[in-house]
């Protein structure tokens, strides 16, 4: 009785923790278009749940914005021999991915990323240089 009781318990509250699920990228993006911008380098954010690349560039009316380009975690990245210093600041780089469902975000979902100073590329887990 004790054992069923104290399992009832336990399960009662793990019931009433949230669970934190990964969630899909077609969630926040459309994966089945595809954009490209070319711009700077602004800040690396090499962090969980996925490394994000802020990137100041001109959007289709010539207007300078901030773009958010999300892709992969830093375990994997790290696997594919992407570090913390791979992208800097200053960096001009052309990027290509999925735009976000609210164009206004100005967020990508980072499929390919070129430095453009010496050619270095990833391309969705395959690195070049």
């Amino acid at each position: 009785m004790t054992r069923t009781l104290f399992t009832l318990v336990i399960g009662t509250i793990l019931a009433g923790i949230p669970a934190h699920a990964h969630h899909s990228f077609a969630a926040y993006y459309l994966e089945d278009q595809s954009v490209t911008i070319q711009g700077e380098v602004v800040e690396f954010h090499f962090r969980n749940p996925h490394a994000i690349l802020v990137v100041n560039a001109k959007d289709a009316d010539g207007v300078m914005r901030t773009y958010a380009a999300e892709f992969g975690g830093p375990s994997r990245l790290a696997q594919q021999g992407i570090t913390k210093d791979t992208l800097r600041p200053g960096d001009m780089v052309i990027v290509t991915g999925s735009p976000g469902r609210v164009a206004s975000d100005y967020k990508v979902h980072l499929k390919s990323v070129q430095r453009m100073s010496d050619g270095w590329s990833w391309s969705g887990g395959r690195r070049r240089r």
